[in-house]
């Protein structure tokens, strides 16, 4: 298979940031990459990084197949049965769907990194960035993405 490695030597790198804000339903999944996508568009860089941010402590980004929504049951699932509710945990102060929020967030992900290609997100045929809400309730969740890019 022939390289389609690019150098673009002498080319400036440019950073361009927004902010996103996701109203969530409670638990599950948010399909966040044509949002993502369209801050890409917007920044107009042809090659380089984005990079999502999430700013929360009980919901977490995920890199995941969006073809059959049955992946996105069983990973729920898989979930629920990893870090349950009611297990006694000490901070529970704000719900018993805290602290297993947390739990959640702690064995995924905060951030994601996707390459640039050709001024689109380089994501795989059938990849999405999802924003996993891990609490019961409506959440409306602030993420920073960051463009770094050239052309």
């Amino acid at each position: 298979m022939p390289s389609t490695d690019k150098a673009e030597q002498g080319a400036i790198s440019t950073v361009f940031q927004r902010t996103l804000e996701v109203r969530t339903s409670g638990q599950g999944f948010v399909d966040i990459t044509a949002e993502v996508a369209g801050i890409v568009a917007e920044a107009g860089k042809k090659t380089g990084l984005c990079t999502v941010f999430l700013q929360h402590t009980s919901a977490s980004l995920v890199i995941q197949e969006n073809a059959d929504p049955a992946v996105l049951r069983d990973l729920q699932r898989w979930m629920t049965r990893l870090a349950p509710e009611g297990s006694g945990y000490e901070h529970d102060e704000e719900g018993p769907d805290d602290m297993p929020g947390h739990l959640r967030s702690a064995i995924t992900r905060s951030s994601e990194v996707i390459p640039i290609v050709g001024g689109r997100l380089g994501l795989g045929r059938w990849q999405a960035l999802y924003l996993w809400e891990h609490r019961r309730a409506a959440h409306v969740r602030r993420l920073v993405v960051t463009v770094l890019g050239t052309g």
